[in-house]
């Protein structure tokens, strides 16, 4: 079956099983350098990657399951769940061919039911480039008692994030959540 855009914002309700591409998807050479997470009206940094930029996988440590590269947990702060607007920024480098229609669909859950959709689009990315991906969006606005459950739940919020080159899928990935 082949994964596109529109099967993932059709049919996907809940957290995949597995990744829905292998590794190897990625011809583009996609790497990401740099990830940040903020509150787009104080500019406060909830979560800022380490940069990778200059590493090669032979400098990092060995992988022992593929989990290892496609998956993250964050922990943000319990009063990420007020946030009005987020400005997350990314950078990444891409290989030898130029990305076309470079797509991104992140898919989130709470307790594996579909709570939230994002959809972005970067557009053309030219071969061997370093690139930079700001997206400022609103945050749903949460009752007290919802705070208090995703709180309550550690881990309980997950992602998956895909990621097109036109109707191709070159990457999957997958991220927890925790709110302290």
């Amino acid at each position: 079956m082949s994964v596109t855009p529109q099967k993932v914002l059709q049919t996907i309700k809940s957290p995949t099983p597995r990744y829905l591409c292998p590794l190897d998807a990625n011809k583009y050479g996609v790497e990401f350098l740099k990830f940040v997470v903020a509150d787009n009206d104080s500019k406060t940094v909830v979560y800022e990657s380490p940069s990778l930029e200059g590493l090669s996988l032979a400098d990092l440590p060995p992988v022992e399951n593929e989990d290892q590269l496609r998956s993250v947990k964050y922990t943000f702060p319990r009063n990420f769940l007020k946030f009005n607007t987020v400005r997350t920024a990314l950078e990444f480098k891409i290989g030898p061919q130029p990305l076309n229609d470079f797509r991104m669909i992140e898919l989130h859950y709470f307790k594996n039911k579909l709570v939230r959709t994002y959809d972005f689009s970067f557009g053309f990315c030219i071969p061997n480039s370093v690139n930079t991906w700001e997206a400022i969006y609103d945050l749903p606005e949460y009752k007290d008692d919802q705070i208090l459950e995703y709180v309550k739940n550690p881990y309980g919020h997950k992602s998956d994030s895909f990621y097109f080159v036109g109707q191709e899928l070159i990457m999957h990935n997958k991220a927890e959540y925790q709110y302290v």
